[in-house]
C-alpha cells in the first residue's frame, strides 16, 4: 500500500522528501566544488605547493572534531525536541552557539599563534602563512557546520543547501583569484578562509532570519540545563571519537604492517564507497529529526522504516556493480595502476551494503537522546576491528583489513538494529524481509551483468548491461512486492515535488 502524503503545518518545517532532496543536493554540490578546486590547485600549485596546502588543511582537520566536544549534536537533539517552539529553540542556541564559537575561537587563536613553530617542526617555512589562514577558516568552518546541522534539526535543509552553495562558490572564486595573483599555497588557504568566514556570518544571519530573532543576543533562558546539555555533548564526543578511530584504524594498521603503497591500494576503493553512501546520509537528515522526543509529536517510526527499506534497495542495487564489474570500475575510476584494488572493492561489498543504512540507525538514536547507549557499541566495533586486523593483516595482507572492516561494521550495524528495535520499535521481521528480497534481486542482477563481461567493457556494453541489469533488479523487487509500481513512481517524482512547496 502506498503511504499517504505527508500533512504538515507551516510550523512543521519542510517535508521529509524535500529535506532529503536538499540534503543530497548539498552533498553533491560540496563534492563538485571540492573536486573542481582540487583539480585546479593540483595544476596551479604543482606537487610542492599543493603538498604545503594539503598539509596545512590536514593539520586543521585534525583539530576540528575534538574542538566540537559533542556540542553540535547535543544542540541538534535539543533543538529537534523543541521544534515549533521558537522561544525554546532560541534559548538552546543562545547557550550552545556561544559555547561552540568559544571553543573554535580559542583553538583557532592557538593554531594561528603556533603557525611559525609548527612550520619549523616540519622544516617548511612556507607552511606558516597557510597555517594562519587555516586557523581563520577553522573558526568559520566550525560555526558554519554548527549552523548547517541546526538547519537539519529544524527540518530546513534547503537553508543549509543555500548556505553551503554560497560558501563553496565564494571559496572557489577567492581561491582561484588569489592563486592567479601569485598567492601560491597561502593564497589558496586564504581563499578557503574567505569562503568559511562568509559561511559563518551568513549562517548566523540566516539562522536569525529563520527564527525571527538573534540566536546570540537576548535569547532568553534555555529550556535545557547547562549540565544536561554538557552531559549529552560528552556522550556524543566519545561516540564521535570512537568512530574517528574506526575510520582511520585500517589505514594506520595497513601502513604499519604493509607500507604506504598498500595504504593507497586499500584507501582508493574505500573513497569510492564513501561517495556511494551519500544517499543514506541525505535520507537520514530528512527523517532522523522526526524521531526526537517532542512533547507534541509522536516519533515517525513508519517513515523511518520506509526510509530504511528504500535505502537498502538502492544499496542492494550497487552490490552487483562493485562485485561483477569491479575490474572495469577500478580501471575507469582509478586507473590501471590500481589493479590490486579490484579484489579489495569486491571484498568491501558487505560494508557498502551496510554503510548506506548506518546513518538511518545512528542519527535517530542521537536525536532521541540515546547517545549514551551507543558508547559501548562504538568502542566494541573499534576493538573488534583492531583484533581482527592485527591477527589477519600479517597473514592475509590487505584482505585481512577488509575482513576486519566487514566483521566490525556488521557488529556495529547489528547492535544498532537491535537498539532501534528496542528503543524505537523498528520491525525486525519487516527489515529481514527487505534484506532477503533485496539480496535475491542483487543475485539476479549480478548474473545479468556477468553476461556482458567482467573485464574490459565497451560503451555499448556499459549502457546495455546497466539497463538490462537494473531492469532485472527492479523486476524482482516489484514481483516480490518489496516496492509497488506506485511507490516507485512516487519516489521518481520526489525531486520535482521537493522543489516546490505544497
Amino acid at each position: 500500500m502506498t503511504p499517504a502524503p505527508e500533512r504538515r503545518s507551516p510550523a512543521d518545517g519542510d517535508t521529509i522528501g524535500r529535506n532529503t532532496v536538499f540534503a543530497f543536493a548539498t552533498q553533491v554540490i560540496t563534492a563538485v566544488f571540492t573536486a573542481a578546486i582540487t583539480v585546479y590547485l593540483v595544476r596551479a600549485l604543482g606537487p610542492a605547493g599543493f603538498g604545503v596546502f594539503t598539509l596545512a588543511v590536514s593539520i586543521g582537520g585534525l583539530l576540528r572534531r575534538p574542538s566540537d566536544v559533542g556540542t553540535t549534536q547535543s544542540a541538534a537533539r535539543f533543538v529537534a525536541e523543541h521544534h515549533g517552539d521558537t522561544v525554546g529553540v532560541t534559548g538552546v542556541l543562545g547557550m550552545a552557539l556561544p559555547m561552540r564559537m568559544l571553543t573554535a575561537g580559542a583553538i583557532g587563536v592557538v593554531l594561528f599563534a603556533l603557525a611559525g613553530p609548527i612550520s619549523s617542526l616540519y622544516n617548511t617555512p612556507e607552511l606558516a602563512w597557510p597555517l594562519r589562514a587555516v586557523a581563520i577558516s577553522f573558526v568559520g568552518q566550525s560555526v558554519m557546520r554548527f549552523v548547517v546541522v541546526i538547519f537539519v534539526a529544524m527540518r530546513r535543509t534547503s537553508s543549509g543547501f543555500w548556505l553551503v552553495f554560497s560558501e563553496s562558490a565564494t571559496e572557489f572564486t577567492a581561491t582561484v583569484a588569489l592563486v592567479l595573483l601569485g598567492g601560491g599555497a597561502a593564497g589558496a588557504a586564504f581563499g578557503r578562509a574567505a569562503g568559511y568566514t562568509l559561511g559563518a556570518v551568513l549562517g548566523v544571519f540566516l539562522l536569525g532570519r529563520l527564527l525571527g530573532r538573534s540566536p546570540l543576543i537576548g535569547t532568553g533562558p534555555s529550556p535545557v540545563s547547562r549540565r544536561e546539555f554538557v552531559s549529552y555533548a560528552g556522550s556524543m564526543f566519545v561516540v564521535a571519537g570512537a568512530f574517528s578511530v574506526f575510520a582511520a584504524l585500517d589505514v594506520l594498521l595497513i601502513g604499519a604492517f604493509l607500507g604506504t603503497a598498500a595504504v593507497g591500494v586499500f584507501s582508493a576503493p574505500m573513497r569510492l564507497i564513501t561517495f556511494l553512501g551519500f544517499l543514506g546520509l541525505a535520507v537520514a537528515q530528512g527523517v532522523a529529526p522526526r524521531l526526537a522526543r517532542h512533547p507534541g509529536q509522536r516519533p515517525q517510526v513508519r517513515a523511518l522504516e520506509r526510509a530504511i527499506r528504500y535505502v537498502l534497495v538502492v544499496q542492494g542495487m550497487l552490490i552487483p556493480l562493485i562485485t561483477v564489474w569491479a575490474e572495469p570500475i577500478v580501471e575507469l575510476a582509478l586507473g590501471s595502476e590500481f589493479s590490486e584494488s579490484i579484489g579489495i572493492l569486491r571484498g568491501l561489498a558487505p560494508y557498502l551494503f551496510l554503510t548506506g543504512i548506518a546513518p538511518l540507525l545512528v542519527a535517530p538514536l542521537n536525536y532521541m537522546g540515546e547517545g549514551r547507549r551507543r558508547i559501548p557499541v562504538a568502542i566494541g566495533a573499534v576493538l573488534l576491528n583492531l583484533v581482527v586486523d592485527v591477527i589477519l593483516i600479517p597473514e592475509l595482507g590487505i584482505l585481512g583489513a577488509v575482513i576486519g572492516t566487514n566483521v566490525a561494521y556488521a557488529f556495529f550495524i547489528g547492535a544498532h538494529v537491535w537498539l532501534s528495535h528496542k528503543l524505537i520499535g523498528i520491525s525486525l521481521r519487516r527489515l529481514s524481509l527487505t534484506v532477503a528480497r533485496t539480496l535475491v534481486a542483487s543475485a539476479v542482477m549480478a548474473g545479468v551483468l556477468a553476461l556482458f563481461g567482467t573485464e574490459s567493457l565497451s560503451t555499448i556494453e556499459w549502457l546495455a548491461g546497466l539497463a538490462t541489469g537494473l531492469g532485472a533488479f527492479m523486476t524482482v523487487i516489484i514481483v516480490s512486492r518489496e516496492l509497488s509500481v506506485a511507490e516507485i513512481r512516487r519516489l521518481a517524482a520526489l525531486p520535482a515535488r521537493a522543489l516546490r512547496r505544497d
